[in-house]
């Protein structure tokens, strides 16, 4: 029980601070260079964490084996899914980059779909995805003109990439069912996931003129100590504890914190009408999310 309550603790961190880093991302990036600026956080973040587990915490780095498989959920959950939305966030609003990244748990099901080829949808969760889109399609359109604008699509597509590869990362590593050290795994996957930007960054960001300015090392600051290091080590021990599709579901919580807080801090658009959209939206995901819980509960009734 208590190791549940734990999990559950960890998981309603990261969907409070999680919502948090889209607004200091969209700061930092309007001044910085989105994957150098990701890289050198991540990679930070990981080296202060792996310094702390195999010193204080007493553990050692895992097999050369595991060690691959945490570079490769890196790529997947960092350099995908964090570089390319800072990279998004360069070109469309962090509320936006949120309530697209809400997409997740969808993404998360259709994997799993795509890997058992005996899943098929049922009425919910159809009816979840349609409602879903649907959601989305209102959000876009109290913003058409900015459908014309090629970087805004292009900021769009690279947010919905990034999250198809967060969720393959996060399904991936959940199968592999690795036993070593959940915050150990948190720091490689950092560091490597970081290490990766690192070497993109002069194929992807404009370095012609890169300066520290206070807003980004404040962001930096920040994001380095919660959105990495705290909510991400929470995010690892909560997807190690917790069924995939339960710890999804910080994807509902923090488009609301990213919206409110674009347009308290930076005068982003919220109205009634993106309101209600993000409302269905995240409704959508529920009943999908929702529907898939209730398919599993069923095959294993009749499966006894």
């Amino acid at each position: 029980m208590r190791k549940d309550f734990l999990a559950y603790l960890a998981l309603a961190a990261v969907c409070i601070i999680w919502g948090t880093t889209y607004l200091a991302l969209r700061i930092a990036v309007t001044h910085f260079p989105p994957f150098l600026f990701s890289g050198i956080r991540q990679t930070t973040a990981g080296l202060i964490l792996l310094a702390f587990m195999l010193t204080l915490g007493k553990q050692k780095l895992p097999s050369t084996s595991i060690l691959w498989q945490q570079a490769i959920a890196g790529f997947l959950m960092m350099t995908l899914g964090n570089g390319l939305v800072a990279w998004a966030e360069m070109h469309i609003p962090s509320g936006i980059a949120a309530i697209l990244c809400s997409l997740m748990p969808i993404w998360v099901i259709l994997i799993n779909v795509s890997i058992d080829k005996g899943e098929k949808p049922t009425l919910p969760i159809l009816a979840g995805t349609v409602l879903g889109l649907l959601g989305i399609v209102l959000i876009f359109g109290n913003n058409l003109s900015d459908l014309t604008n090629s970087n805004y699509l292009l900021g769009i597509g690279m947010t919905l990439l990034a999250t198809a590869g967060w969720a393959c990362g996060s399904v991936w590593i959940k199968k592999q069912h690795i036993n070593t050290n959940p915050f150990v795994n948190a720091g490689l996957q950092m560091f490597f996931g970081g290490l990766f930007m690192l070497i993109l960054s002069p194929l992807t960001d404009d370095l012609s003129n890169v300066h520290w300015s206070q807003e980004a090392f404040y962001a930096m600051l920040y994001l380095v100590i919660f959105g990495s290091l705290i909510a991400y080590t929470c995010y690892a021990y909560a997807i190690r504890k917790l069924p995939m599709t339960i710890v999804s579901m910080y994807a509902y919580i923090n488009p609301l914190v990213a919206v409110v807080l674009g347009w308290l801090v930076l005068d982003e658009v919220l109205n009634i009408r993106i309101g209600i959209a993000m409302l269905i939206t995240i409704a959508g995901i529920y009943l999908v999310n929702r529907g898939y819980q209730l398919k599993n509960l069923w095959k294993a009734q009749f499966s006894k």
